[in-house]
């Protein structure tokens, strides 16, 4: 069966499998399966629950958990009351996850037990929640998930979800400090989804058992999520990245789909135990969000033995936008693995210099795409939705160049952009936090090459005249304030920062000593 579906709205994804194959299996999550008719009727509960809630179309709604399939019934479910999904980035600090929150204007929130005293902590500064929803513990004072849910009708509320409307918000860490919220749209969506299931290895049917691993409040987590349950896929969800959980996972449910980020192929390939483990059912191993050394790459090609392919984008495209095909992998190693790959279907890519005037062949610039999956615009931010969307086309803040062929490749950051372990890290951030300490008179945070996450966040503190401070206590400072993967892994003391004429730090400078000798200014 085909996986071109007649479908134009995330709630039909759901309306549209339970119709064609209601007892097969959609989510198995720690042993709990539940089939496509029992998610249609879960979801239609969700929506039902939502609009009894008072929430009216293009409401947000916000979920602060790990992975489970309970996400997937609020998605599905907040889809067919054309409500917005915000997932909030667990891993952030609790006023991360109050600002996300708050300024998604977020109604009500669902929460994992695990982050119960997150929520406690933050409710009182939570301006918008009217109800707050316990997914899988009992609260004293909210509502338990199950209860709320299987209280409400399971007939299909059927309100209308247009092209233009809003599905999921998700928040990118922000130039300025803030995390932006980026509208896709339903149109976004399906722009990916016809093409994906088509393009990405061989065409996926409903015989496919997609492995859903990677953070669902990542494109990379939830976006892979919905590829293969849009093509009817059985989907296998990990709460959490344990590398011996994934090699257990993929010969017991036999799964033919999975997508990466290089570290996570990086700790599978060095996890005791997978020299012996049975990857026969391994059809299809996508990987993206950072660049992937050679070697790592050719390693992981020797221990799946399956077709690889790597994709880049963002979350302002809606995830993919390039594809370096299966055909384009050599297990010796060639000059387009150093790629990610040609635009896919429905995607035009330009290299551009400041002006926005086109680049040649080879010459490298930043990287602007145009395509029906660039996002609607960051939530209530027309300033920098007029930044990044310029007429038709989004500037990524990537520099690149590309070839002959088309084949694209990364080369640097237009933007001060760091990427550890797949995350996105903006100085800015990690600077603002770091500034409030008594002893910090100036501090400017760059990436530097690691070997295990990419890169690495470093900071280059200026100290104040008379303060003695250590690069362990600044690191626990910052660790107070911001998300984890944020704090940096190593302080650097420097006597003055170089600036430029106008002020403003010259961080190439700064990186320039930890980036000699490679031929890409990325990791």
């Amino acid at each position: 069966m085909t996986t071109e579906i007649r479908i134009n709205s995330l709630g039909d994804v759901t309306r549209a499998h339970a119709e064609i194959r209601p007892d097969q299996p959609a989510l198995v999550f720690e042993g709990r399966e539940t089939t496509f008719a029992e998610l249609d009727r879960r979801a239609s509960r969700v929506a039902n629950g939502l609009i009894a809630a008072g929430l009216k179309p293009q409401a947000r709604i916000a979920l602060l958990d790990k992975n489970s399939d309970r996400f997937f019934e609020v998605l599905f479910g907040a889809a067919k009351a054309n409500d917005v999904m915000v997932a909030v980035n667990w891993r952030l600090a609790p006023p991360e996850v109050a600002y996300v929150v708050n300024d998604a204007t977020a109604e009500v929130l669902f929460v994992g037990k695990e982050f119960f005293p997150v929520v406690e902590a933050i409710l009182p500064q939570l301006r918008t929640v009217k109800k707050v929803i316990a997914l899988d513990a009992p609260h004293d004072g909210w509502e338990l998930y199950s209860e709320w849910r299987d209280a409400q009708p399971d007939t299909d509320p059927h309100i209308p979800a247009g092209e233009d409307d809003v599905a999921i918000q998700m928040y990118t860490s922000g130039t300025t400090g803030h995390p932006k919220g980026a509208q896709l749209t339903n149109g976004n969506f399906f722009a990916l989804l016809p093409a994906a299931t088509r393009e990405w290895g061989e065409p996926w049917t409903a015989e496919d058992v997609n492995l859903v691993c990677m953070p669902l409040f990542h494109i990379a987590g939830s976006g892979w999520g919905i590829v293969g349950l849009y093509a009817g896929a059985r989907a296998i969800i990990l709460r959490d990245i344990i590398p011996p959980e994934i090699l257990r996972v993929i010969p017991e449910y036999g799964v033919t789909k999975a997508l990466f980020v290089p570290a996570v192929l990086l700790f599978l390939t060095q996890t005791p135990g997978v020299e012996k483990t049975d990857f026969s059912s391994l059809k299809f191993i996508a990987y993206g969000a950072s660049p992937i050394p050679l070697d790592l790459l050719r390693t992981a090609i020797q221990t799946f033995k399956c077709d690889f392919a790597q994709v880049y984008g963002l979350t302002e495209t809606t995830g993919a936008v390039t594809y370096l095909p299966p055909e384009d992998h050599d297990p010796n190693g060639n000059q387009r693995m150093r790629s990610c790959g040609r635009a896919m279907g429905g995607v035009t890519i330009r290299i551009v210099d400041a002006d926005g005037n086109d680049l040649p062949v080879g010459e490298v610039g930043e990287i602007i795409v145009k395509t029906k999956q660039n996002m609607k615009g960051y939530w209530n931010l027309p300033e920098e939705t007029a930044k990044a969307i310029r007429g038709e086309w989004f500037h990524t803040g990537d520099a690149g160049y590309l070839d002959a062929d088309g084949y694209l490749y990364i080369h640097d950051r237009v933007k001060d952009m760091i990427v550890s372990g797949g995350e996105n890290v903006y100085p800015a951030e990690v600077e603002s936090a770091l500034f409030g300490h008594p002893a910090v008179a100036d501090v400017a945070v760059i990436g530097v090459p690691d070997d295990k996450w990419g890169e690495a966040v470093k900071a280059i503190v200026v100290k104040k005249p008379g303060a003695e401070v250590e690069p362990a206590e600044l690191i626990a400072y910052a660790r107070e304030r911001i998300a984890g993967y944020k704090v940096p892994k190593s302080i650097d003391f420097a006597e003055a920062l170089p600036r430029n004429p106008s002020g403003k730090i010259l961080k190439r400078e700064l990186r320039a000593p930890f980036w000699e000798g490679r031929d890409r200014q990325v990791n």
